[in-house]
């Protein structure tokens, strides 16, 4: 039996799928605040928007079972309205449409205002910038561009997300700025392409350019890169990471496989010898820069030669950070036309053998730290011990550094010097010093 609410309703915000979406609901959040709407992230409410994924399989079918959750929990009278947004319902609304009617509506990615309206609430254009921040009040992501250019095969991001468009450096100044006020100290940048940033309104790549600008905000310590695009990198980026204390010598850049015969099928516009190259450049320029990077296995055509090609070159390249994921076959894309050739138990062996060599890279790199001093990030309390990271590191995707909280206290959000004590793959043990 469905109850009345009584008094000011409460919205709940579900964030699903990667760091864009996170940056997207806190607007939406802080559009509903602004307008006297009583707002929370993923807590109870009353009415629940649920942002959503649409990249891969297994991202869509998290989505999907979310949204029926939600529905089921509407059909119990628990929540009044549920409100669907984001990559997937961008991607399949119709079909969501005839598949789940009892959601009371959906939205795509670039209909904001539209949704504030159903959630009587008005855009209000002064607020652009402005955020009510979900991640730990330290760090924060922020966006810099909005959609992709590239073609590459097995991507649907611009079937979501649209054509790149920048944001100006002026207004990303201002934002961390106000970010910077309310506490946050770490940057990190995000894009579906952080190397494409400033082409279309600067008329060239401008990423140093906004480094150099971001460096100067009062409060920021830490600037973290994100998804850079290995075609086309601006090589000045590296001067600032070697010549600038608060950009980090850290880089994530997805290059999903090496066999150039599939990285001209995934239309990446690079080759075997053109990456490695690269990857010497980002050595050559910044010896200590940790890299993070994102293989696909099981794409079209991957034979065992070409699996064994990438696992030896994971091998050579002892990569700081490494993430892989079985290639999903997405209609729409241009890898679509393509047969689905190898079998999923197949790919996720694949996964497993590469994973399990990326284990032991970073166990081997991580015994090599026992004995150092670095200037650690403190992110949370969890059990017996605090959890904190170094500047190689990412929040919730990379190696994690623990102190024990039995004799010692640890603001969250602080920065501490650690001695490393002892390692295991993906943690390190140590001491303040």
């Amino acid at each position: 039996m469905r109850t009345k609410s009584v008094g000011k309703k409460k919205i709940n915000i579900v964030t699903l799928g990667c760091s864009k979406n996170v940056y997207d609901s806190e607007v939406l959040m802080s559009q509903l605040k602004a307008n006297g709407k009583e707002v929370v992230h993923e807590e109870k409410g009353d009415i629940v928007v649920i942002n959503t994924c649409g990249f891969i399989d297994n991202a869509k079918e998290e989505s999907i079972n979310t949204i029926l959750d939600f529905v089921e929990a509407k059909n119990r009278g628990e929540v009044e309205k549920v409100f669907v947004t984001g990559c997937l319902s961008e991607r399949y609304k119709p079909d969501l449409i005839k598949e789940i009617p009892d959601v009371d509506q959906y939205f795509g990615t670039r209909d904001l205002p539209i949704l504030l309206k159903h959630l009587g609430a008005d855009y209000k254009h002064e607020l652009v910038g402005e955020r009510l921040i979900t991640t730990p009040k330290h760090y924060a992501y922020l966006k810099i561009s909005e959609g992709c250019d590239r073609p590459c095969s097995f991507c649907a991001i611009p079937l979501m997300r649209g054509g790149h468009v920048s944001t100006p450096i002026e207004k990303l100044v201002k934002e961390a700025q106000k970010l910077a006020k309310v506490g946050v100290k770490e940057l990190i940048l995000i894009a579906q392409d952080l190397t494409y940033y400033g082409l279309d309104i600067y008329k060239k790549r401008a990423l140093g350019e906004l480094l150099k600008e971001l460096v100067k905000v009062e409060g920021i310590e830490w600037i973290r890169l994100h998804y850079a695009f290995p075609s086309g990198f601006p090589e000045d980026v590296l001067d600032i990471i070697r010549e600038e204390p608060k950009v980090c010598n850290y880089i994530d850049i997805p290059l999903q496989h090496i066999n150039s015969d599939l990285l001209k099928s995934m239309k990446r516009g690079t080759t075997h010898e053109k990456t490695n190259a690269l990857l010497d450049k980002f050595r050559e320029k910044v010896p200590d820069m940790a890299i993070r990077t994102t293989l696909i296995v099981g794409y079209p055509g991957e034979t065992e030669e070409r699996f064994q090609e990438l696992k030896e070159w994971v091998r050579e390249q002892k990569f700081d950070r490494l993430g892989c994921f079985t290639y999903s076959h997405e209609e729409n894309t241009g890898a679509y036309v393509l047969e689905d050739d190898i079998p999923q138990e197949v790919k996720e062996a694949r996964v497993e053998e590469i994973m399990e060599l990326q284990s032991q890279i970073s166990w081997d790199k991580n015994q090599k730290r026992i004995g150092e001093v670095y200037k650690c990030v403190f992110d949370r309390k969890e059990g017996n011990y605090f959890v904190g990271r170094t500047e190689y590191d990412s929040p919730d995707v990379d190696n994690t550094v623990l102190v024990s909280a039995e004799n010692t206290y640890i603001s969250i959000g602080d920065f501490a010097n650690v001695k490393i004590t002892s390692a295991e793959e993906f943690d390190l043990y140590g001491e303040l010093v």
